[in-house]
């Protein structure tokens, strides 16, 4: 029944493996700064219409014409919240990695001078901001390779890791062809990295979050203030870091400029931090760094 069937329901099962994270760190705590601004649906890129996801209006209508609002919340966050959150983490000495969406790299370069400053990975969220269900597999992997190389460009080397996030049914498939990735982040499967054998390649997956992520403000019956947000990550924090006396885990905090960056989310978010710093024993670390980790450890 489950030969040929092309998901893995199993996973780790009731014994996952000890992840021997450095310094015999009881969780991997990892921060993701997801950088799209200037790349959304927007009919000044050929668009047929304007975006309408992860803002302040909530389910907004897709316009066949420019939504200057809508435009004008994106902008928010490259213009002010991406400087907010780079003060915060660059004073914390915290490690973290973007997934920059091309475009709105390449249209913010004194933003991306900031992040490399600061240490920080740039992973590749592909070339736009848009959704690739419905697109073709010749189109996606063709805006794959436009993506790594104009990042390459860009950054000053290719993206270790990649993230679509609003992917299609051959979005693994196109990354695990490739020679030059080392790990994707498509995946919610699980509290650990992972190979995903279903392709030409094993992929190496580093999975990240829904729902430890401040797009829930931006969602349906999501967080409506920013004590909802802190007590919530607080909450995951806890439960991973004691089952990390015997099964040390990954906790992925996802955060957008436009989202996190307002002050009222932005203030949680230092609390949480705040409450972080104060433990032992946690490796606060890039998805690269765990990538490399896992190679190094458990290697394919």
């Amino acid at each position: 029944m489950t030969e040929n069937y092309p998901r893995d329901l199993i996973g780790y099962g009731a014994n996952p493996p000890n992840p021997k994270w450095p310094d015999k760190a009881k969780i991997a705590v990892q921060f993701v700064l997801n950088y799209e601004e200037g790349a959304e649906s927007n009919v000044l890129d050929g668009d047929q219409t304007s975006e309408v996801f992860l803002s302040e209006i909530i389910g907004a209508a897709a316009y066949q014409d420019r939504h200057l609002s809508m435009e004008s919340m994106y902008e928010y966050g490259s213009r002010a919240g991406f400087w907010r959150l780079h003060r915060l983490f660059s004073r914390s000495r915290i490690p973290v990695t973007v997934f920059g969406v091309t475009l709105a790299l390449q249209r913010n370069p004194e933003a991306v001078k900031a992040m490399l400053a600061s240490g920080w990975e740039i992973a590749s969220h592909g070339m736009r901001w848009i959704h690739y269900q419905n697109m073709s597999e010749r189109q996606e992997r063709a805006l794959i390779e436009q993506s790594i190389s104009v990042h390459q460009g860009i950054v000053g080397n290719k993206p270790s890791g990649w993230y679509t996030g609003r992917t299609s049914p051959n979005t693994l498939k196109l990354i695990a062809e490739r020679d030059d990735i080392l790990y994707c982040a498509d995946s919610y499967a699980d509290d650990l990295p992972y190979y995903d054998r279903h392709y030409s390649r094993p992929l190496l997956m580093v999975p990240y979050t829904l729902d430890t992520n401040d797009m829930r403000f931006a969602t349906a019956q999501g967080f409506n203030t920013g004590k909802h947000f802190f007590q919530y990550l607080k909450d995951a924090f806890d439960v991973l870091y004691a089952e990390g006396q015997e099964q040390p885990k990954m906790l992925s905090i996802g955060l957008h400029c436009r989202l996190a960056g307002k002050p009222g989310r932005f203030a949680a978010l230092v609390r949480f931090i705040d409450y972080v710093q104060q433990h032992s024993n946690v490796w606060l670390c890039t998805r690269e760094q765990i990538a490399q980790h896992w190679l190094k450890n458990f290697p394919e």
